[in-house]
């Protein structure tokens, strides 16, 4: 890396965000300048810049500044980290890519006066995100059931259902950084919520409970595909894997 460093003012300006914004990171510990001048500012250098974009792409996942610091910790390889981060926001903007062209076709049959598709309407949306890959493995009734469990839900509900994914994304990358095994009670409490979260939404379409075959078949889909991998990886490489084999153990244990 370059020995160039920068001042707090000149990050500021670049990243749009604030002087005081990283006063604060540095108060906390999460973000501390590489140097103090002899005028008192803050200069930060490469490293520091690494470390500061994972910190804002950490934040535009909505995280919290207390998870960002944990997360930071339990991964300290930026390079890996970085990976990882870098394979989520190529999904997305392939997903966004979906989403222009969908309005894009949209907006020419409104000025043209054609026909709306509706089946290409809502090409990169939430609804039909997975729909493939849930309709291959347990059937097409089983993706209606689910988006229909999932459009009923307020967006207060989403939230929380998709909060609790994160946080037990975050336990499992603490457990692993702490060197625990997939079997160990901790992982194994994370592998029983993970299990009641799945259970949540089955439950919801009616269907038959989570079972042995479809948790450890999920678990597999989190490490094979890099969509369901950036889920649990952007908390600390190789989450993914590790939440995989903790899945296993849960299943043989008690489903």
């Amino acid at each position: 890396m370059t020995d160039r460093d920068w001042s707090i003012q000149q990050i500021a300006r670049a990243t749009g965000t604030t002087s005081r914004t990283l006063r604060h990171y540095d108060d906390i510990g999460l973000l501390p300048p590489s140097r103090i001048g002899s005028n008192g500012y803050r200069y930060y250098d490469a490293g520091a810049l690494v470390r500061l974009q994972r910190v804002l792409m950490l934040r535009d996942l909505g995280l919290s500044l207390a998870a960002i610091a944990d997360a930071l910790a339990s991964d300290e390889d930026e390079v890996r980290a970085l990976g990882a981060h870098l394979r989520w926001l190529e999904s997305e903007r392939a997903r966004l890519e979906d989403q222009a062209a969908s309005v894009r076709s949209t907006i020419t049959s409104l000025e043209n006066g054609e026909e709306l598709m509706m089946t290409n309407m809502f090409d990169g949306f939430d609804r039909g995100r997975y729909q493939g890959e849930v309709a291959e493995r347990w059937g097409e009734q089983a993706y209606r059931s689910g988006d229909s469990w999932w459009s009923a839900l307020t967006a207060s509900e989403r939230a929380a259902f998709l909060d609790e994914q994160r946080a037990i994304a975050q336990g499992f990358a603490d457990a692993k950084a702490a060197g625990q095994a997939p079997d160990d009670e901790a992982p194994q409490d994370l592998a029983r919520r993970q299990h009641a979260w799945l259970s949540v939404s089955v439950r919801g379409t009616g269907q038959p409970e989570v079972t042995a075959e479809y948790f450890t078949g999920l678990g597999q889909m989190y490490v094979e595909d890099a969509r369901f991998t950036a889920a649990y990886d952007w908390a600390g490489e190789g989450t993914a894997v590790f939440v995989r084999d903790a899945m296993v153990v849960y299943a043989e244990r008690n489903l």
